[in-house]
């Protein structure tokens, strides 16, 4: 350690303690700052947690890598150029958050981070920053990576990082110190110890550490072992290629247990990419639906696409704004792309970080925690009026059928699942659930060999009529359903009505989020059907303002949250005619 990194250190030890992730959260909750929905619950999820001590708060470690970067590092292009870098409190806060929260061993808890922050907020500054600090004081042997899917781009975060370095006045002092050379034009101190750039990358030798510039590689796809990897612009990242490089580089970290792997990006284009498949983890993470521990999400993105144009609401997807980024120059392109649909899209993409078709996990947690409960039992409900819905598209596995009960002005789901017997074995081992055990609880029931014999689902609602005398009023289905199935079912005197299992949905799905969240709707103890919800995410068009259903992963089931949305269409659609006697009264 330096004299002046010592110096610091004792300063530090004799000061009052920062917390600038508590000092973040305040100056949102007093006003001062405007976030939107994923930052909240992301500084939710912090506090609680070092609250609860499920991890814990260095500030020694956070301010020390917070003040070595406002002392080495500079703006390197614009009106600021080549003042010291000074960092906002979002940047205190995120930086604080990679460093200064630990884990019980004093390791850092997070390692995967994500940063999605619109255009001109200063992302490649602050990647370059860190990517500084780790280069230089990230110990003998780092080995630090930018990467991007093309040299250029890669080299962004790269040159940033020589000229702060080049710019630094420790650098410059210490490269004059040591350019003293004898009669023989030879060193006469141990250069080794001074940074330089060579050809193929940045490098110290006394500390055999380095900075490489890399871009997609086929021939190049493992042997990495970073201790930092800058992974820039992923939302550019190509499919099938973005996906392996993004996996080398994470599974390259394995021997270090503090290594950091950053994706910094705005919105983007691609579809199907790493962008999509860190945005569905990110949401899921941050609404309680995941197990991970070591995924850090920063998703600075607006909350409101009908508010696009709007200052205040553009605030939540421009942490800078008013700094890196001006009032002035929002409006000049706000006005622009009120006049240009195609302008509009971009704008929406770049400044408000809404992808086209981007998908973001629906259900928080809790949420769905809040409508599980005792089991429900049909002969309480016995002479009700109530809708069905039906998703019987996957006929070869698992398929359900739901119906909606009001009473007393709550409503009640019950859900049926079915599975062909010879798959049962098949679907535990390739989805991780013990559909066994719900066969034993009755929530799955096994119906043909190989494929779903649909008699099992009309046999469920002829019985509930037979039974139970409650009369399902409509039956959506969705139109890939089996047509057997429906002429049966209509044959038998059931009013079928099919729906659209696309954006139209949007209302509806909309209307059941808000009767979700605000508790009118009980699942009972159904661990399928509430697997299948916290599995469910919505895919939005930007351009239509609309979501639809889709699964989180490609993997998962969704098939008892389809049916309970047909059903809910039905309901919707017809209130007026069926509206009160639904009601149960």
């Amino acid at each position: 350690m330096s004299e002046k990194r010592a110096r610091s250190a004792e300063k530090r030890r004799t000061r009052k303690e920062n917390n600038y992730i508590l000092e973040y959260y305040e100056a949102i909750q007093n006003g001062s700052i405007v976030v939107g929905h994923w930052i909240m619950l992301l500084l939710e999820f912090l506090i609680n947690g070092l609250a609860e001590k499920r991890f814990f708060y260095s500030s020694e470690k956070a301010d020390e890598v917070i003040e070595w970067i406002e002392t080495h590092c500079f703006h390197t292009e614009g009106p600021l150029a080549p003042q010291p870098l000074k960092l906002e409190l979002w940047e205190r806060a995120f930086i604080a958050t990679i460093y200064g929260v630990v884990d019980e061993r004093g390791f850092r808890q997070f390692r995967e981070i994500v940063l999605i922050v619109s255009r001109k907020n200063g992302k490649s500054l602050l990647a370059a920053a860190i990517a500084k600090y780790e280069w230089q004081c990230g110990g003998y042997g780092s080995k630090v990576y930018n990467i991007a899917p093309k040299l250029a781009q890669a080299d962004i975060i790269y040159s940033n990082v020589w000229q702060m370095t080049t710019l630094d006045p420790e650098y410059i002092k210490l490269k004059e110190e040591l350019s003293v050379k004898d009669m023989h034009n030879k060193s006469v101190k141990d250069t080794s110890i001074l940074p330089r750039h060579r050809m193929t990358d940045l490098f110290i030798p006394a500390l055999n550490a380095s900075v490489m510039k890399i871009a997609f590689s086929a021939k190049k796809s493992d042997g990495f072992n970073p201790s930092f990897c800058a992974c820039d612009e992923v939302a550019a990242w190509e499919g099938d290629a973005g996906l392996k490089q993004y996996e080398v580089m994470k599974s390259g970290m394995g021997a270090r247990p503090e290594a950091i792997l950053l994706s910094c990006t705005t919105s983007g284009y691609v579809n199907d990419g790493i962008y999509d498949e860190l945005l569905k983890r990110c949401t899921r993470f941050l609404l309680g639906n995941s197990k991970e521990k070591r995924l850090l999400p920063f998703l600075y993105m607006i909350d409101d696409i009908e508010k696009w144009n709007d200052l205040e609401e553009l605030k939540k997807s421009n942490p800078n704004l008013g700094v890196s980024v001006t009032p002035e120059y929002l409006l000049d392109e706000i006005a622009v792309a009120e006049g240009s649909l195609s302008k509009k899209a971009e704008f929406i993409t770049k400044y408000c970080n809404l992808k086209q078709n981007s998908s973001l996990a629906w259900l928080d947690a809790h949420v769905v925690e809040k409508m599980s409960g005792d089991a429900l039992n049909l002969e309480d409900f016995r002479s009700s009026y109530c809708v069905a819905g039906v998703d019987l598209s996957q006929t070869t596995d698992l398929t359900a059928a739901t119906i909606v009960l009001e009473k007393n002005g709550e409503l009640y789901v019950f859900a049926k699942f079915w599975l062909p017997s010879e798959k049962i074995d098949e679907a535990i081992a390739r989805d991780g659930v013990p559909y066994n055990i719900y066969v034993q609880r009755g929530l799955l029931e096994l119906a043909g060999e190989n494929y779903v014999d649909y008699k099992a689902c009309y046999e469920w609602l002829k019985n509930l009529i037979e039974q139970y005398e409650i009369l399902p009023l409509k039956v959506g289905y969705d139109r890939y359903c089996a047509q057997y199935l429906i002429q049966d079912l209509e044959a038998y005197g059931f009013q079928c009505d099919d729906v659209y299992q696309g954006d139209n949905l949007w209302p509806v799905l909309q209307e059941m989020e808000g009767l979700f969240k605000d508790g009118k709707v009980h699942i009972g103890d159904n661990d399928l059907l509430k697997i299948h919800m916290l599995n469910s995410a919505v895919k939005m068009s930007t351009e239509r303002g609309r979501g639809k259903l889709v699964k989180i992963s490609p993997t998962a089931h969704i098939d008892g949250v389809a049916a309970l949305a047909d059903a809910f269409c039905v309901r919707q659609k017809w209130n007026e005619t069926i509206g009160i006697q639904l009601r149960n009264e």
